[in-house]
């Protein structure tokens, strides 16, 4: 099967308002796909859909090569992570990944597995009310996973943590890619979708925008195409990305002059920002 996910000119309106207008996508089998927009852009509806919890006003949504009007067969073979989504404030985490161990048919010791797995085995015994925001993130997302899911989906899986559970979470993201899930994410961190998304999807208010993988997105709006040289005298030189630099540049890479080289092209917040006129906070 070529694709997990295919959408078909998906609408969802919420009285007059028009959240998603038209929504065309494509999500390949066991890539990391990156929904990449501002709060309120749509995303999160677009993942409520996917996921069952919502009806499209319009459209048709694949899931595994079939319709997904009958969500329940899908449900097995998916993964959520959706703020607290699924958490028990009062249960331990032991006691959270246990009960869906249950649900999920899985072996109990699953719950042993997954906590180790995510750095929380040795507080499997502390309730969730008690527990900092990067460890309820982990937790999330060993729930998320109990099942070993074929899709899995990721509402801002890092938002709002420090850089180093925020890797933790990243590794864990590509170990699932590595076991062949599909992992569609929402973010409005653009560094976070450049890093893990094989193709990401800019969204702004209920459209798509650009599609494409993140540096060829970003190559396509290279308007000035120039090189820049940090030169070891902390000086800045800019010059044409072309064949008449070649010289100049071999020149300065001769004389060991040069600290530093980088081409100009745009981030892809740059390139949001180009399209929409906003950033993505």
């Amino acid at each position: 099967m070529e694709y997990t996910v295919e959408m078909r000119h998906i609408v969802q309106r919420f009285g007059e308002k028009e959240v998603l207008r038209g929504i065309d996508l494509k999500i390949h089998e066991g890539e990391i796909f990156g929904l990449l927009g501002p709060s309120g852009a749509g995303k999160t509806t677009l993942i409520k859909i996917l996921t069952g919890q919502l009806r499209q006003t319009a459209g048709e949504v694949q899931i595994f090569g079939k319709n997904a009007g009958n969500r329940k067969e899908n449900l097995s073979k998916m993964g959520m992570m959706m703020d607290n989504f699924g958490l028990y404030e009062r249960l331990s985490c032991y006691d959270n990944l246990k009960l869906f161990t249950r649900i999920y048919d899985v072996p109990e010791k699953r719950a042993d597995e997954i906590l180790r797995r995510v750095g929380l085995y040795e507080d499997r015994k502390l309730p969730v009310m008690k527990l900092s925001k990067g460890m309820r993130s982990r937790l999330s997302l060993a729930r998320a996973v109990m099942n070993e899911p074929r899709i899995l989906f990721l509402d801002e899986p890092a938002s709002g943590l420090d850089p180093a559970t925020a890797a933790e979470i990243h590794k864990l993201v590509q170990e699932e890619k590595s076991r062949g899930a599909t992992i569609f994410l929402t973010t409005h961190n653009m560094e976070e979708a450049h890093k893990l998304c094989d193709h990401v999807a800019l969204l702004h208010e209920g459209v798509i925008m650009e599609y494409g993988q993140p540096g060829e997105v970003c190559c396509r709006y290279n308007h000035q195409n120039k090189l820049l040289l940090r030169l070891l005298n902390g000086k800045m030189v800019e010059m044409s990305n072309n064949r008449t630099s070649a010289e100049k540049v071999k020149e300065y890479l001769e004389q060991e002059m040069v600290e530093t080289i980088h081409s100009t092209e745009p981030s892809l917040e740059t390139v949001f920002m180009e399209l929409t006129g906003r950033g993505l906070e």
